[in-house]
């Protein structure tokens, strides 16, 4: 029988390195991986600290610029200073004139009123009117606004009722009542008419009210 020879054969191979060569060059490579580790790490750190300090950088000129903005606004505002006083001053003296002219009286329609509704020849001669509470949010046709006597004065004797009829109708007019009636003879007679009589708070001007802001 033939002996079959292969068609392709390998020179055969021996390790011939000793054990602590081998050993050596494993760490070799695996120093290498640890030095490339530690400074793969190293530069990582590196990385963060820098991205870390321009944050804080960053940060700190921002801080800073807001500070010399809040500085500039504080030295603005103590050159205001003497302006904001006087606005307070001036807030403060509108609201004491709005509260103390808050009763304030077209006094002359009031007296047109109550002459235009006297008879012939009775003409008024005078009146003690006091001012009512202050306007609140009610119906200022409801709540009393003068209150107090008049004095009409005539040559001849009047319908004293026609009279409190008359003024009972006058718009602003809450009541009207007579209250005393004498007569004098010294001259010429005379006839002097006492009526008490109480306005609403629609005789107000309300020049000095506070305007409503727009919303």
């Amino acid at each position: 029988m033939a002996n079959v020879t292969p068609a392709f054969a390998s020179m055969p191979r021996v390790n011939l390195l000793p054990k602590s060569e081998i050993a050596r060059r494993e760490r070799e490579v695996l120093t290498r991986k640890w030095a490339w580790g530690v400074l793969a790490a190293m530069l990582i750190a590196l990385l963060l600290i820098g991205g870390a300090f321009f944050l804080k950088l960053t940060a700190d000129q921002r801080l800073a610029a807001e500070q010399a903005r809040t500085n500039d606004l504080l030295v603005e505002l103590a050159a205001l200073s003497g302006t904001s006083e006087a606005l307070a001053t001036e807030a403060e003296l509108t609201a004491f004139r709005t509260e103390a002219m808050a009763t304030d009286v077209g006094w002359q329609p009031v007296v047109d009123s109550v002459e235009n509704v006297l008879p012939t020849g009775v003409s008024l001669t005078g009146f003690e009117l006091t001012v009512g509470s202050m306007p609140g949010d009610g119906d200022p046709a409801t709540a009393a606004g003068l209150t107090g006597l008049i004095r009409l004065d005539s040559p001849t004797p009047v319908d004293i009722v026609d009279v409190v009829r008359s003024l009972r109708a006058v718009e602003g007019v809450l009541e009207a009542d007579g209250q005393a009636v004498t007569s004098s003879t010294s001259e010429a007679a005379r006839y002097a008419y006492l009526l008490t009589v109480t306005f609403d708070q629609t005789v107000y001007t309300g020049e000095y009210a506070p305007v409503a802001e727009e919303e």
